[in-house]
């Protein structure tokens, strides 16, 4: 008698999918983070909008604050969107903003405009924004006021991420990337290094 085998899944494939279903995992819950207080999600609201099961959730996170330990961080989202020379920094910034919001249908940095529904989980976010994206910037800058210069060009990127995301600006929404890059990016770049 013939045995049957079922074809192994290579490890890196497995290792590719369980990245992918984290991710997703992830992307649900800054979903409903941005949108509902903490306490009133539930891991099942997560697993249904991710598409996997809740025993899927607990086996990658361990549990609800784990994982919401995780999307309250902004240190992924902060490398993504200062990885670019200072001297082209304002124009990144402002494309990332964009394409977060085009290709993955949020801003992670507005995760920050809803701190208030979160109560004290709401100072977790601010202390991580704060530590994560603007001092991290202000870290970068140089010259006087580093640090009002890094706030100031957060603002205006968390400006342009609630125009685009939240008010749903149609002027906004139909204009190209690029073209918002080239009009806003100097705006920002200023902050960061005025007068060049």
């Amino acid at each position: 008698m013939r045995s049957v085998s079922t074809p192994s899944v290579p490890a890196a494939s497995a290792r590719r999918d369980a990245e992918a279903t984290k991710a997703a995992i992830l992307k649900a819950a800054r979903y409903l983070l941005a949108r509902h207080a903490r306490a009133d999600i539930t891991l099942k609201a997560v697993a249904e909008r991710a598409g996997v099961s809740p025993p899927l959730i607990l086996k990658y996170f361990g549990n609800k604050d784990a994982l919401f330990a995780r999307v309250m961080s902004f240190e992924t989202d902060a490398d993504d969107l200062l990885d670019a020379p200072l001297a082209e920094l304002g124009r990144h910034m402002v494309r990332h903003v964009l394409a977060s919001q085009r290709e993955r249908g949020t801003d992670p940095l507005l995760r920050i405009a809803f701190a208030p529904l979160h109560g004290d989980h709401g100072d977790i976010l601010r202390a991580n924004f704060r530590a994560q994206v603007t001092e991290r910037l202000a870290a970068r800058l140089t010259g006087p006021d580093a640090g009002l210069r890094a706030e100031l060009a957060v603002a205006a990127l968390v400006g342009l991420g609630i125009m685009y995301g939240v008010a749903r600006g149609p002027h906004l929404r139909e204009s190209d990337t690029e073209a918002v890059a080239d009009r806003y990016g100097p705006a920002v770049q200023e902050q960061l290094t005025p007068g060049t």
